[in-house]
């Protein structure tokens, strides 16, 4: 699964660059649109982990909302984690490593996971992906994790893509995880566009 999973990005890598492409975002805006949602509410001293950090095009977006701390971008790109390290060398609280969710540790200190696109794929096992990818990033982090996701509240599906239930992700979240979750299905990526996405942010404790 991880093996094609990398070649497939390593193609789009090799035939777009340095780019939303790459990535399979359609533009930098949708992005940007995305960062915003995940950092929302975050302290702008927290130390982050961008797992799935892609060409950590999330780093600058944060830097220039005044985030201040540390940042770890961890991908199992090789060519995405060389081109971060090319690109933000200059950045004394940046550090990018190559990183296979299911094999490897995340590290211990930092206050957030970030993680944004990496449950798009359909792969054979979506939702045992997603339940270990969230368990163990909740047991790293001191405060808590922000994820994306595609929703099966859509217009349309690619079977390329894996849309998954919302509400079945939060009883998972809830009752597995922390009871502390926060579910955000109502904001779009484009102007005229459908929310066919969602955003959920699991805490260790209630932020008052």
């Amino acid at each position: 699964m991880i093996v094609d999973l990398k070649a497939h990005y390593q193609k789009l890598y090799a035939k777009s660059g340095d780019s939303p492409a790459s990535l399979q975002y359609a533009c930098s805006e949708s992005q940007r649109v995305r960062f915003s949602i995940l950092s929302e509410g975050i302290d702008k001293e927290a130390n982050i982990i961008d797992l799935g950090c892609g060409l950590a095009d999330m780093l600058p977006f944060l830097r220039e909302k005044g985030f201040r701390g540390k940042y770890l971008g961890c991908d199992f790109v090789p060519e995405f984690v060389q081109r971060a390290k090319e690109k933000y060398q200059f950045d004394d609280l940046a550090q990018f490593q190559e990183f296979n969710i299911i094999e490897d540790e995340l590290p211990e200190g930092y206050d957030y996971v970030l993680i944004s696109g990496i449950f798009n794929n359909k792969i054979s096992n979506n939702l045992d992906f997603i339940h270990q990818t969230l368990t163990k990033s909740m047991h790293k982090v001191k405060v808590g994790i922000v994820f994306n996701a595609m929703s099966e509240y859509v217009q349309y599906q690619d079977d390329e893509l894996f849309y998954v239930n919302p509400m079945v992700l939060f009883d998972f979240c809830k009752t597995k995880i922390t009871p502390y979750v926060v579910l955000k299905h109502d904001y779009i990526t484009k102007p005229s566009g459908f929310p066919y996405e969602f955003t959920m942010k699991l805490m260790h404790k209630a932020k008052l």
